[in-house]
């Protein structure tokens, strides 16, 4: 089949607003997708032109969009581009729908929490603890290996909060 996939990078324009239908749940959403570019004559970023495009998820990808999406969240939505043109009025109205196959946060703009949703009549998974990101058993307590005692620890990241 000839289609034309997508993948969009912007921020959620609009609340998403989730239906349960007889062939399954459904969701929909805007996102804004604005482009920027490196203007050399203020020496700067500048934001271009801003485009709209309604995006649908179906299914199981529907509600964990009604349960993880909210207004101003940076995605990434990859699927199916479709450009409508119709008339209204005597007007003619283009617009554009993604079909989504998948969607995600933007993690180069914030961090998220993952969770798998519990299956129907499946008890919920045991809670696993945290692998242990720690150095290996056999490091001085000043920090890394052929670290002097004594010397300073190294920083580790923090995470950053999501705004």
């Amino acid at each position: 089949m000839n289609e034309t996939m997508v993948c969009a990078v912007g921020n959620v324009a609009t609340r998403p607003v989730y239906r349960e239908l007889a062939n399954g749940a459904s969701a929909r959403f805007r996102l804004a997708v604005t482009s920027r570019y490196w203007d050399r004559e203020k020496s700067g970023w500048t934001d271009g032109h801003t485009n709209f495009f309604t995006v649908w998820a179906n299914r199981a990808l529907a509600t964990n969009v009604g349960a993880s999406v909210s207004v101003g969240d940076p995605v990434i939505v990859q699927g199916r581009l479709k450009v409508r043109t119709e008339t209204r009025d005597g007007e003619n109205w283009t617009s554009a729908e993604i079909d989504a196959v998948a969607i995600g946060h933007d993690l180069s703009r914030g961090t998220s929490a993952f969770r798998r949703p519990s299956k129907e009549g499946e008890p919920a998974a045991a809670h696993r603890p945290e692998p242990s990101w720690e150095s290996a058993p056999d490091t001085p307590p000043g920090g890394a290996p052929g670290t002097p005692p004594g010397s300073a620890p190294q920083q580790r990241p923090e995470p950053v909060g999501v705004t």
